[in-house]
């Protein structure tokens, strides 16, 4: 039998990283070797850490993080799933009272070495090489790195590398033969050091430095343990420490390497983190399928094809079974015609996919979600070192019972209730701290004051996040206070200021509060640029509301607010001439932004002695813009858009801009950008022309005398007007202008009402309307009484129904 060391060497056991089929024959091979101590390739400061693997409560996928004391973000993790060889041979040396150590190159080296790379890829300005596959100091030009397994596949005839290692090693029978548990291991290492006499490094010049480290480490353990000892490391570094290598010549190898002080400690991993991992022990895209083929001790297809149709059955789709054992009959039959041992992962896919998914692919994609890559978050006992920042964001997510999981949930948010006030708080104050766990979804809380809509998902790069935020404070709101002080004395642009007072509020930072008024209040008197004003106040608007929401004291704020949206009223005018299309429809957009929150400011701050409130003067500037020809008539139809929506155009007046707009002598762009800003996007421009038949008549007969010239100058403008609108406002609009509408509006009935447009009713039913005004209140609160009106009870006080319509609006649109 050929030994993977030389004789009276430790037991070199090479195996792949996370391979199920590796962590069976290292378990094997220990239990026949008893050794005296194991070591493990791995960072030699996580020594301290390896007891806590002996912990019930410790629970893989796990990593052991480390990172650099002055920098967090420099960082690099070693994972370990259950099916990890490392993992077995740490777990049964604890349990069999066997020392275990780490013997791969400190994390203090490694860590300074990528630093050091990135900075000569940064000075070199190329932007490669992530550390290992850069040039040492000492070493050789980079080349490309070498898959030792592709390579051993491609010549055992496979085209595919996970295949071949199923076939040869994960899908490896005994036969009933009595075979010695470490002859794979010496067949891997022979296979290996072929590879290493053809490819030396294979690309990779840090192993050079790694194994000559190792090799120091085996020879300390040999003087204190005899050779009796057994080395868990990659198949690829087994020939290298079994090579015959002088102690000098190690140490030459190692002088002059960079050092950083970094901190270890152990995280949560997750499998989904094991599929798309990009650096050390990565290159599985299965990790469920890997973790079912370790777990399962008989009949792996069948349990497999088990899991598989519990999954459908939850997701309410029929499988029997029928299904199940026709599935693993075609899983058997796959192999056998393929020529391979047993079913592997591609044979179980394809069964799966004809026989419980029908042939689709969509179901397929929920197994290879939650099985073949799998759901799994590790979890690690309190007992591991973390920052104070960590603990204290633990103990939080424990209050609050806002479990980290990997897969993504959506969380809506009561903030009439305690508990979820706190748990927005708690969030609010991760982002400012760019801790992204959670992130704001549109949900049922659409754009009302008392609830919130996130998305949460626990990723194991934000333990790296928690660390780096943890150099402002020790707990989650003393850090956040700090960075947002921070942020507001370094910003240097009115928005950005603007938007961390409303994200200050969210997260209710009153120490904070007072630095960044100071800031926003600085910035807003200096800023004359009406474009930054105006990007600045929907902000300012939003963090008002909040306010009154979250019972903070927000007076200054809306006295910057009054001052930002009067300097607003007197500079926009100015602001909206001379301008290009790219320009405009810019200045459009902070048209909406400011109209938006004007109305969300509502009455409640004024801008003059007078008492006019911010309202009005704002519709005179809308009026104002509106009427100016040299206005761009992008900004100029939607300033009459959104008067005549808030009823303070007349529809006379409306009809009358754009027959103006819209005249012979008008530039065909120009009247283009003015119906754009009409009736652009899709928030009722469409509905406006469907049920307004002299504007869409305006509309027509413009269109129709566009010169032949310059109709293709102004096609672009309109496709991108009308293609906002929905497929059934299109259809509707076709067919009215196909039954050929009236520029001058419908003609009158015989009783003297105007006549309907086809398909719609002869004009608005009051008594219809007015039913639906008690049900909207009632839904929003509005009524203090429990009485609900009927279409059966008189209108209360006499009120005719269409007053009652319009006196509901005011309180539906306070709303928000």
């Amino acid at each position: 039998m050929t030994r993977a060391t030389p004789p009276g060497g430790p037991l070199l056991l090479g195996v792949r990283h996370h391979g199920p089929g590796s962590a069976r024959a290292v378990r094997a091979a220990l239990d026949a070797a008893r050794p005296r101590a194991v070591l493990i390739e791995g960072p030699p400061e996580g020594d301290a850490l390896l007891p806590l693997a002996a912990d019930e409560r410790m629970r893989p996928p796990v990593a052991l993080l480390a990172h650099a004391v002055d920098d967090p973000g420099q960082a690099a993790f070693w994972p370990l799933a259950a099916f990890s060889p490392e993992w077995v041979a740490i777990r049964w040396a604890l349990a069999h009272d066997v020392p275990v150590r780490f013997i791969d190159l400190p994390a203090a080296n490694s860590l300074a070495m990528t630093r050091a790379a990135e900075h000569q890829d940064g000075q070199d300005g190329n932007g490669e090489g992530d550390g290992e596959s850069g040039t040492l100091a000492g070493g050789s030009p980079a080349r490309a790195p070498v898959d030792p397994i592709g390579v051993l596949a491609e010549t055992a005839g496979y085209d595919d590398p996970e295949a071949w290692w199923e076939d040869v090693v994960e899908h490896r029978t005994q036969d009933g033969e009595a075979t010695d548990p470490r002859a794979p291991f010496a067949a891997l290492a022979e296979a290996m050091t072929a590879l290493r006499e053809v490819y030396g490094d294979g690309g990779h010049p840090r192993d050079t430095v790694r194994e000559a480290y190792m090799r120091i480490q085996l020879r300390k353990a040999a003087k204190e343990f005899g050779d009796d000892i057994a080395v868990v490391c990659g198949a690829w570094h087994v020939p290298a420490l079994g090579t015959r290598a002088t102690l000098a010549a190690d140490r030459a190898l190692l002088k002059g390497l960079p050092k950083v002080k970094t901190e270890l400690t152990w995280v949560p991993w997750s499998h989904r983190r094991l599929a798309r991992h990009s650096g050390y022990g990565a290159g599985i895209d299965s990790p469920g399928w890997y973790g079912h083929l370790f777990d399962a001790a008989d009949r792996p297809i069948e349990r497999w094809m088990t899991k598989v149709a519990g999954l459908l059955r939850d997701e309410d789709r029929f499988v029997s079974s029928a299904h199940v054992i026709e599935a693993v009959r075609l899983a058997e039959t796959l192999a056998a015609m393929r020529g391979r041992p047993l079913a592997g992962l591609t044979e179980t896919t394809d069964a799966i996919r004809a026989v419980m998914c029908e042939g689709s692919d969509v179901p397929l994609a929920l197994v290879r979600d939650r099985l073949i890559v799998g759901e799994t978050l590790g979890e690690v006992p309190d007992t591991a070192p973390a920052v104070p920042l960590q603990r204290d964001l633990t103990r939080q997510q424990r209050t609050l019972r806002l479990k980290p999981e990997a897969l993504e949930r959506e969380l809506e948010l009561d903030l009439r209730k305690d508990t979820d006030a706190a748990r927005s708080r708690l969030l609010h104050r991760l982002r400012i701290l760019a801790v992204g766990w959670g992130e704001s979804a549109t949900g049922r809380a659409g754009t009302g004051t008392f609830r919130e809509s996130w998305r949460l998902r626990w990723e194991p790069e934000l333990y790296v996040q928690v660390a780096e935020a943890g150099t402002w404070g020790t707990t989650v709101l003393s850090a956040a206070t700090a960075k947002a002080e921070f942020r507001a004395t370094a910003a240097t642009g009115l928005a950005k200021v603007t938007a961390l007072a409303e994200h200050c509020l969210l997260a209710e930072l009153p120490e904070a509060l007072p630095v960044v008024m100071k800031a926003l209040a600085d910035r807003a008197a200096l800023d004359a640029d009406v474009g930054h004003l105006a990007d600045a106040l929907p902000a300012l608007a939003r963090t008002l509301r909040y306010g009154d929401v979250r019972s903070t004291d927000t007076a200054a704020l809306g006295r910057v607010a009054a001052g930002l949206a009067e300097r607003i009223c007197v500079g926009l005018p100015p602001a909206c001439t001379g301008l290009d299309a790219e320009g405009a429809a810019e200045l459009r957009r902070r048209v909406d932004g400011v109209h938006t929150a004007i109305g969300l400011l509502g009455g409640a701050v004024r801008t003059d002695a007078d008492g006019d409130g911010l309202r009005e003067r704002w519709t005179a500037v809308l009026h104002k813009l509106a009427a100016r020809d040299t206005v761009a008539g992008v900004i100029r139809g939607r300033a009459a858009r959104l008067l005549l929506d808030e009823g303070r155009l007349a529809e006379d007046d409306a009809a009358r801009l754009m027959g103006l707009a819209l005249s012979p002598g008008t530039p065909p762009a120009d009247a283009a950008a003015w119906i754009e800003g009409f009736v652009g996007g899709a928030a009722g421009g469409g509905m406006l022309l469907v049920h307004d038949e002299r504007l869409l008549g305006l509309v027509d007969a413009w269109l129709t005398g566009v010169p032949a010239d310059t109709f293709a100058d102004v096609l672009p403008l309109l496709r991108r007007t009308f293609s906002a609108y929905e497929a059934g406002v299109r259809r509707t609009l076709g067919e009215l202008v196909r039954r050929g509408p009236a520029a001058g509006g419908p003609a009158a009935g015989a009783d003297g009402t105007a006549a309907a447009a086809p398909g719609f009713g002869p004009g608005l039913d009051g008594a219809r309307a007015d039913a639906v005004v008690p049900v909207l209140r009632l839904l929003l609160g509005l009524d203090t009484d429990t009485h609900t009106h009927t279409e059966l009870d008189p209108a209360p006080g006499g009120v005719n129904p269409g007053e009652r319509a319009e006196n509901v609006k005011e309180p539906l649109g306070a709303t928000g």
